[in-house]
């Protein structure tokens, strides 16, 4: 009968027989959905490396050799397993419509993802990989500042606004303001919260600089 293989520490590489062994994606997909799996029924806290390997029928030492700690095991999780967001300006024909679909992109992953991972990867990463991740490039180079100009051009054509004279920063408010809340909340904002970014600031500020053009 043959045997598991070895890796250099005497650890068996994957618990399937040798000749049938996983190597390479096939092992790799199997522990990233072990890992979104036992995410999602335990949670960030209680979620360990040897629960992921245990689900994934694999050894811990092949989850570590991939990813050297939880949080960038569970980064590269959701990568796989949530949702991508589609940064293209949305063109509902209304203004307002169009921001908060565009919102609304931006925030249901983290929705999905929840509160407590957001909190525990803000708190791993801190100073880190995810700092710099967070970092904005220029505005002129920032997709979701280039999906509110495009929207506010829309809105533009269709008479809604003027968007000469409009300042930068109240173009991008909407997605600064909702970059703002998850930094310092580690928190995925609410529906309403998202509405009142829209209906109480943005807009407003939109109108009182075309009355004042």
């Amino acid at each position: 009968m043959p045997k598991p293989s070895q890796d250099r520490t005497g650890n068996k590489e994957d618990r399937q027989t040798a000749g049938s062994r996983r190597r390479g994606d096939v092992l790799e997909n199997a522990i990233l959905s072990a890992a979104w799996e036992e995410l999602r029924e335990t949670g960030y806290a209680r979620m360990t490396m040897e629960a992921v390997a245990a689900r994934a029928k694999t050894n811990k030492a092949a989850v570590y050799r991939r990813w050297p700690n939880k949080a960038k095991l569970i980064v590269a999780a959701l990568v796989k397993h949530t949702p991508k967001p589609s940064l293209d300006a949305p063109d509902t024909g209304h203004l307002r419509e169009d921001v908060l679909a565009l919102l609304d992109r931006i925030i249901k992953p983290m929705q999905m993802i929840g509160a407590e991972t957001i909190h525990g990867l803000m708190v791993e990463f801190h100073g880190d990989a995810l700092h710099a991740n967070m970092t904005l490039p220029p505005r002129s180079e920032d997709p979701l500042a280039i999906a509110m100009t495009n929207i506010l051009r829309h809105a533009e054509r269709r008479g809604e606004v003027t968007l000469e004279g409009l300042p930068e920063r109240v173009v991008t408010l909407p997605v600064d303001l909702v970059r703002f809340e998850l930094l310092t909340t580690h928190t995925p904002l609410t529906d309403e919260a998202v509405i009142e970014i829209v209906d109480e600031v943005f807009l407003p500020l939109v109108r009182k600089h075309n009355q004042e053009g």
